[in-house]
């Protein structure tokens, strides 16, 4: 018998961590290759991992709601076979000598033995000024993990030096009060909790969407911008076909997949709207992928459109369309996500007509496309009834400045105000 390792695998570019939010299997689970062992969700995609073997689930490493880095391990499956067992006492004496040498290396370190701990949980007890050695875990071999010093801050009983303390579980809102009056003692963020309020727990995927926005407002300084556009021609030309369109084609003609197209088109001509910030450099993306983003009730998921200038308006629709329906029925695959360099929202889809989104890291900018709204404007020294649109964008400062911005936005605003029946094809 052998045992083989199962690891935290990177499920999207720049995904560094992923969460385990749900075991499909347990401890002596017989599982064939390719079985799904558990749900893992990142802060762009939930998917399921895979066994890279056949055998028998002997360990759970990583609990249910525990946070690892992207190559530590989750499982460890018992395999059988003897081929498999030469090739693997080299590997596992390999390990061993690994593992010695780690510990001799924590014995030398410092008194916070920070090579015991994931990335995750270090960044939290860094925020929370936690000391970790005096926390006791409860993971695998008291392993410490995130959810323990969640649950640590949560408590209020954040660990000082010489003092150990154990996780404890926080206390539910329904507790008998004195009067209706009475208020509870505030929350550990401060938030004092009255009788009626609801605490509403913080699923995985909005803790993920929290860390990347998070993320992208502290390094990304932010710079705004908007114009106006006078999409008219646009509407009237798209309002002509949208039912032939439809009935020839199953799907929607949407006003999204023109403002997609004259998008892909404008960073084409300026492609250094199509970056990334790398530290010491600034990386230049050569395909042009767009991100748009999908929301549900409880979550906003951000499918890429790949290679959009080479895409028809037809083409762009009838991706929209296909991300949509996959991100709504659960079908979104890491693939799906992966590849974005430049992020489009239709802000104007539940009637915004001026939003500043936040940058979806690590691109450079985010445009939102806001709501179509009749209003009078001055043309020619007469008043007349447009379709008018802003278009908002939000910037890294560090990669982009106002006038390149400027001249992007005013070449997407010259597409969109000629595009008619007589200069545009939407095949």
């Amino acid at each position: 018998m052998a045992t083989e390792k199962i690891t935290m695998p990177q499920l999207g570019e720049s995904v560094t961590e992923g969460t385990i939010s749900k075991w499909l299997v347990a401890v002596g689970d017989t599982v064939n290759k390719y079985d799904p062992l558990a749900e893992v969700m990142t802060d762009k995609v939930n998917a399921e991992v895979p066994s890279s073997f056949s055998g028998t689930i002997k360990e759970l490493i990583a609990e249910e709601g525990e946070t690892l880095a992207v190559g530590e391990v989750i499982c460890v499956i018992e395999t059988a076979g003897s081929e498999t067992d030469q090739k693997s006492t080299p590997s596992t004496d390999k390990e061993v000598t690994t593992e010695k040498a780690a510990n001799v290396v924590a014995e030398q370190s410092d008194s916070s033995q920070k090579l015991r701990y994931s990335p995750a949980v270090l960044k939290l007890s860094q925020e929370h000024n936690i000391d970790l050695t005096q926390v006791k875990g409860t993971g695998a071999s008291g392993r410490i993990t995130r959810k323990d010093l969640q649950k640590l801050i949560e408590s209020g009983q954040i660990p000082k030096a010489g003092q150990q303390v154990e996780t404890v579980e926080a206390k539910p809102v329904s507790q008998p009060v004195a009067s209706p009056q009475t208020s509870r003692p505030a929350s550990p963020s401060n938030i004092p909790v009255a009788v009626g309020d609801v605490e509403i727990p913080v699923t995985g995927v909005r803790k993920a969407i929290a860390a990347n926005m998070l993320r992208s407002k502290h390094e990304a300084p932010h710079a705004w911008t908007m114009i106006e556009v006078d999409a008219t021609n646009m509407v009237a030309y798209r309002n002509s076909i949208k039912n032939d369109f439809k009935q020839k084609e199953g799907f929607n003609l949407t006003f999204f997949a023109f403002f997609v197209k004259a998008v892909a088109q404008a960073l084409k001509e300026f492609p250094q709207i199509n970056s990334m910030w790398a530290g010491d450099k600034i990386i230049q993306k050569k395909d042009i992928n767009i991100s748009i983003a999908v929301a549900t009730e409880d979550a906003l998921f951000v499918p890429v459109i790949k290679n959009a200038d080479e895409k028809s308006i037809k083409g762009i629709a009838r991706e929209i369309t296909e991300l949509a329906t996959k991100v709504r029925t659960g079908k979104l695959s890491a693939d799906d996500m992966q590849g974005g360099t430049f992020t489009v929202n239709n802000t104007g889809s539940f009637g915004s007509i001026q939003s500043m989104g936040i940058i979806n890291y690590p691109q450079a900018a985010i445009l939102q496309v806001e709501s179509i709204v009749q209003r009078p404007v001055i043309i020619n020294g007469m008043i007349a009834v447009r379709d008018m649109v802003n278009l908002c964008m939000s910037l890294d400062h560090r990669v982009l400045d106002g006038l390149i911005a400027g001249r992007f936005l005013a070449r997407v605003k010259e597409i969109i105000e000629t595009t008619t029946k007589e200069n545009t094809s939407i095949y």
